[in-house]
């Protein structure tokens, strides 16, 4: 039997009309324990109503919930309490630490709601999110990213075999996100179960299954780990490339074989379409693929004008990094200090971005504090 698994699970409330509102319809999934999955979706679509019913903070109206071979939608109010509290884990995206304790003493507020306190325990868990030393910190003199950490550390010390998290990257800047994205691949890797609500596409790059929600019904499941992802942007990549007639030939890590696997993947997600044999941008494809192309040259042009780098070898291969992992954020800030330039080191274009419509509109300023400015 699956860890997790939902049949024709309901979720409708009282609209005052005829019909209810239903924020989920009919929605079914399984996943194994270990498995990382991504909720996606538009505002609206049910995935934190999705994410509550499966943290027993809430009840389906129809349908059946079974978590770790428990059916929750049979529980009561009370049995649903201490179910939550011994199997599941929660991440919020507003943390929702209590303001006048402590790191320390916030993380032992979820031991005393789940059996009795242990400081030994607790410093244990802020030492493993990397805050030993801020432990007797209030919220207030901890950073947004140390703030996730403490959140984390609490979800972590009941020692649930479910960990929920509510958009936890959302309120972080990209240096904290990818601390909190490495705490949760790390648990990941040790076998923690994951569900994640986000609107990122980087984000939900992390996970191993990617359910798409809309109008509160699963329209997409999608399997693929991060290196599929990078596969993903390889061939986004060539079809941007094949179209400036700049195309190189197809990635040397894919045979012809694995390479018509991937397209065919990516077409089932609706990145790319076939017409009449070749392969196609759907809208959200050629969107993805000028994001990714936009990364690569934009740190291709740091590498060179800023770091000096003149090695092509290395140049490319630091590039082929970063495209993957460059926020939207940290990508216009080093546009904006770059100058906005319109051409890579091989004279290639690159894609603009707001911030370029911006400076063209109102003069903003280059400047090595735009690039590493405050939050």
């Amino acid at each position: 039997m699956a860890f997790v698994e939902l049949e024709n699970v309901t979720k409708a409330y009282d609209s005052g009309w005829a019909e209810p509102v239903k924020a989920l319809d009919r929605v079914s999934f399984t996943a194994e324990a270990g498995e990382w999955i991504a909720i996606m979706g538009p505002s609206g679509s049910g995935k934190t109503t999705l994410l509550n019913i499966l943290g027993c903070l809430d009840q389906a109206t129809h349908g059946a919930v079974r978590i770790d071979s428990v059916d929750t939608s049979t529980l009561t109010r009370a049995e649903l309490a201490r179910f939550r509290a011994e199997t599941v884990g929660f991440v919020f995206q507003q943390f929702h630490l209590i303001p006048h304790l402590t790191a320390l003493e916030n993380v032992m507020l979820a031991q005393y709601f789940h059996s009795m306190t242990d400081e030994g325990e607790a410093r244990r868990v802020l030492d493993r999110v990397g805050l030993a030393d801020r432990a007797r910190h209030l919220p207030s003199q901890l950073s947004g990213g140390e703030q996730q950490r403490v959140a984390i550390a609490r979800a972590l010390v009941n020692d649930p075999k479910i960990i929920l998290a509510d958009e936890p990257t959302g309120n972080l800047d990209a240096t904290n996100q990818r601390i909190v994205l490495d705490l949760l691949a790390e648990l990941h890797q040790q076998g923690r179960t994951i569900l994640m609500v986000t609107h990122d596409e980087q984000v939900g790059r992390y996970a191993d299954i990617r359910l798409d929600l809309e109008h509160g019904r699963i329209v997409e499941t999608t399997h693929f780990s991060m290196e599929v992802n990078q596969d993903f942007d390889e061939v986004l990549e060539q079809l941007w490339a094949a179209r400036e007639r700049t195309f190189h030939g197809e990635p040397e890590h894919f045979t012809a074989a694995q390479q018509r696997k991937v397209v065919a993947m990516m077409s089932r997600i609706g990145l790319v379409e076939l017409r009449a044999g070749e392969v196609a941008f759907t809208p959200p494809g050629e969107e993805r693929a000028r994001s990714v192309i936009r990364r690569h040259r934009l740190a291709e042009r740091l590498f060179m004008d800023v770091l000096a780098i003149r090695d092509e070898g290395s140049i490319e291969k630091n590039a082929c990094t970063f495209e993957h992992i460059l926020s939207p954020e940290v990508t216009d800030r080093i546009c904006t200090f770059l100058g906005h330039p319109r051409t890579c080191p091989h004279g290639s274009p690159i894609p603009e971005g707001d911030c370029c419509l911006e400076a063209r509109g109102g003069g903003v300023a280059c400047t090595v504090e735009t690039l590493a400015g405050a939050d």
